[in-house]
C-alpha cells in the first residue's frame, strides 16, 4: 500500500505522455526529419527539469522514499562511452518509432507490436546485468 504513490505518479506520467502526442509516431517521425519543434521542446523541458532535479539531489534536498539522501555518483568521462550509447539508442529509437519511456502507454493504446519492444528491451536490460562487470569501466 506504501507504493501506490509511485503508481499514480506512473499513470499520471503516461496520460502526460498520451495527451502530450509524445508516444506519437507521427510526432517522433516529424522530429528524425527536423520538421517540427515539438518534442525538441518536450526534451529540452525534461532535460532542463533533470538539471533541477539533480542539484536538488545532490544539495540533499530531495530525499528516497524511506527518508534517506539520494547519492548522485560522478559522471565518468568519455566520449567514445557516450557516442556508442547514444548512437545504440537513437537508432533503436528510430527504428521502433518509440523511446523506452512510453512503452506501456503505447500498448495501452493497443498497439500490441510494442510487445515485441518490450520482451526486447527487457532482454536487453538482463543481458546488459549479466555483462556490466565485464564491460570496460
Amino acid at each position: 500500500m506504501k507504493y501506490i504513490k509511485f503508481l499514480i505518479v506512473g499513470i499520471l506520467f503516461g496520460i502526460i505522455l498520451s495527451k502530450s502526442e509524445v508516444v506519437s509516431w507521427y510526432r517522433i517521425y516529424e522530429m528524425f526529419k527536423f520538421q517540427s519543434f515539438h518534442m525538441y521542446g518536450v526534451i529540452g523541458s525534461a532535460v532542463g527539469i533533470g538539471v533541477i532535479l539533480m542539484q536538488l539531489f545532490k544539495r540533499g534536498i530531495i530525499k528516497d522514499f524511506q527518508g534517506n539522501p539520494i547519492k548522485v555518483k560522478d559522471k565518468k568521462k568519455g566520449f567514445i562511452r557516450t557516442f556508442v550509447g547514444g548512437s545504440i539508442f537513437g537508432l533503436g529509437w528510430a527504428l521502433v518509432g518509440a523511446c523506452p519511456g512510453p512503452i506501456f502507454v503505447l500498448i495501452g493504446h493497443g498497439a500490441v507490436s510494442i510487445l515485441i519492444v518490450l520482451l526486447a528491451a527487457v532482454l536487453g536490460a538482463f543481458i546488459y546485468g549479466l555483462l556490466a562487470k565485464k564491460l570496460p569501466s
